[in-house]
């Protein structure tokens, strides 16, 4: 049986239930079909475990998807992001039954949502870069959605807009607080950066920086390694940094507590005396 070579972060089976799609590959005691659920509140997490005590893998965000495949009596949902196929328990009180179908996305870093057209209102929530709404109607300075939400529009745009340069997504994050398991400007992590701003451009990545090396792009041989091109991405063990320029990095990272930009070789140097050597540098194109 294959079922140990699947990764669990990205496999909803578990020794009593597992996806109804599963059954044949992996061990469980029951198979079950999944539900779609719509994340209706603006970041929600996804923990390992059903307990706000329980780490923060990841982030799911407004108008995403969600197949559960479990509900227990203390709140959570277990399920898996259709986005890039993260499994984890998110709170169960920030689904809804699908009622909408989005039609543009967040592509300011963060936006505020009126319930009136005028922003001296008290915004009803505040949406991350990438969340997904359903607009109705433009009229004038805003995108009204079918919440009956204004939103600045200048702050979103359709669904299928794509940014040019997903480095320059990445420098926008400059600042913000290292979160692990964040995907927002509230909080991010390194491999939450790279998705997040790929995603941006329009270019698929996986959710954790191991995913992303096996990957993303093509590996680099170690003797072009000084010549390092904008959008290239540098990985160590655990940890992963986009090139911006010749000798210039951006990342999310633990040392800082935000993410920086700061010098290519002075981060290598800085990270192998930690105890970490690069393990590959992948071309995107």
């Amino acid at each position: 049986m294959a079922e140990s070579k699947l990764d669990p972060r990205l496999t909803p089976a578990r020794p009593d239930l597992a996806a109804k799609h599963l059954e044949g590959k992996v061990t469980a005691a029951r198979f079950v079909e999944g539900i779609e659920f719509e994340v209706f509140d603006p970041v929600v997490p996804v923990r390992r475990e059903p307990s706000h005590d329980a780490a923060l893998d990841t982030e799911a965000l407004k108008g995403e998807r969600v197949m559960v495949y479990d509900r227990d009596a203390e709140g959570w949902a277990w399920g898996q992001l259709k986005a890039d196929g993260y499994v984890g328990w998110i709170p169960d009180i920030a689904l809804v039954q699908p009622r909408t179908t989005p039609t543009h996305k967040v592509t300011a870093l963060r936006t505020f949502a009126f319930p009136g057209p005028s922003i001296k209102l008290p915004p009803v929530e505040s949406l991350p870069l990438g969340a997904r709404i359903e607009v109705v109607k433009i009229d004038g300075t805003f995108a009204i959605t079918s919440q009956r939400h204004y939103l600045p529009v200048h702050h979103v745009a359709p669904l299928d807009t794509t940014e040019a340069d997903f480095v320059a997504v990445a420098e926008r994050f400059a600042g913000t607080p290292y979160l692990w398991g964040g995907r927002t400007s509230l909080g991010i992590d390194c491999s939450g950066l790279v998705q997040t701003s790929l995603r941006s451009a329009g270019i698929t990545s996986p959710r954790d920086s191991d995913m992303q090396e096996a990957a993303l792009g093509t590996v680099l041989p170690p003797s072009q390694w000084h010549d390092l091109k904008r959008g290239d991405l540098i990985f160590w063990k655990g940890h992963v940094a986009i090139v911006r320029d010749s000798t210039t990095i951006v990342h999310a990272n633990a040392h800082h507590m935000a993410t920086a930009i700061e010098p290519t070789q002075a981060a290598i140097t800085r990270i192998k005396a930690a105890g970490s050597e690069v393990t590959s540098i992948r071309r995107l194109s």
